[in-house]
């Protein structure tokens, strides 16, 4: 019977959970010193994970935490394997997505702000058509949650390739034709050096006047001033935020004022939503590990994500 495998989390003190997760694995939990895997257990501390890794040469694996790994990326290298939570927390952050996308279109960010009656408004998003950015697990669950609704959906991703729920793929160069006559424009995508900004002046004024931008992904997707502008003058009919470019928002920011914009504070995916998510993942790796089979949620450090 072959050994459990030895796995390392830290920083110590931390989501001590996460230690469960890793004997649920079938492994031991042991000092980085002695192991051969390890679950980084901030969503921070980049150097603090450096220096652990330059002392402690047996490991050969590292689990960062979330899905999002900007504050990892200039760690990553090709001597380790990487995993992250990728695709863990698709179905709560989908979930939301489409709660903030109706939302939107049903009237709520000015229902929820009246306190007398007012008059109605709202569009369906039965049979509207919907551009999703990004290919992963996210937007595979938002295509499968669309589906009731018969929505035409078009997906952006860096990468294009047939997705089941989705009337056509186009890679980043099909962005702007995919944006005019979309009730729903959808961010479900990685944040990288060639995403920053992805949606700017230009791509909001090929949105129609009444379609609406919902962010689920990371507020650098978006150029804040832009989309600031872009809701004072009309030019979309709104926007549904679970991200923002700065985060958290300052108070007395411009966006808490437009009657046309929707923010709830990155709680996609909360983190009573999140352990059971992550125990899982990490369980799985583990045991995956000491079985020396493929890994989960791989990430590419020559992408970053």
């Amino acid at each position: 019977m072959p050994s459990p495998a030895q796995i390392a989390v830290a920083p110590e003190g931390q989501r001590k959970w996460l230690a469960e997760a890793v004997r649920s694995g079938g492994a031991t939990v042991v000092d980085p010193a002695t192991a051969g895997g390890l679950v980084w257990a901030s969503t921070g501390g980049a150097d603090d994970l450096a220096a652990l890794l330059a002392g402690c040469p047996g490991i050969r694996w590292v689990q960062l935490p979330w899905a999002g790994i900007e504050p990892f990326v200039a760690v990553l290298d090709d001597q380790h394997v990487w995993t992250c939570g990728k695709g863990v927390y698709a179905v709560p952050v989908a979930e939301h997505a489409l709660t903030l996308g109706l939302a939107g279109l049903r009237g709520l960010d000015g229902y929820a702000r009246t306190a007398s009656w007012s008059p109605p408004r709202g569009q369906n998003l039965v049979g509207a058509a919907v551009t999703i950015l990004g290919g992963g697990g996210i937007t595979e669950e938002l295509l499968r949650l669309l589906a009731p609704f018969g929505c035409p959906v078009t997906v952006v991703r860096r990468h294009p390739a047939p997705m089941a729920g989705a009337v056509e793929v186009v890679g980043p160069d099909g962005l702007r034709a995919a944006l005019p006559g979309r009730r729903l424009v959808i961010l479900a995508l990685a944040l990288t050096p060639a995403t920053m900004g992805t949606i700017g002046a230009e791509e909001l004024a090929a949105m129609d006047d009444d379609a609406w931008l919902v962010n689920v992904a990371r507020g650098g997707h978006v150029v804040t001033d832009d989309l600031v502008s872009a809701l004072r003058d009309g030019v979309i009919g709104g926007a549904a935020l679970d991200v923002t470019d700065p985060e958290p928002l300052p108070d007395g920011h411009p966006l808490w004022s437009q009657p046309n914009c929707l923010i709830t504070p990155h709680v996609g995916n909360t983190p009573e939503m999140a352990r059971p998510l992550l125990s899982a993942r990490i369980a799985d790796n583990v045991r995956r590990f000491g079985a020396g089979e493929p890994l989960v949620g791989r990430v590419d450090p020559a992408l970053g994500y």
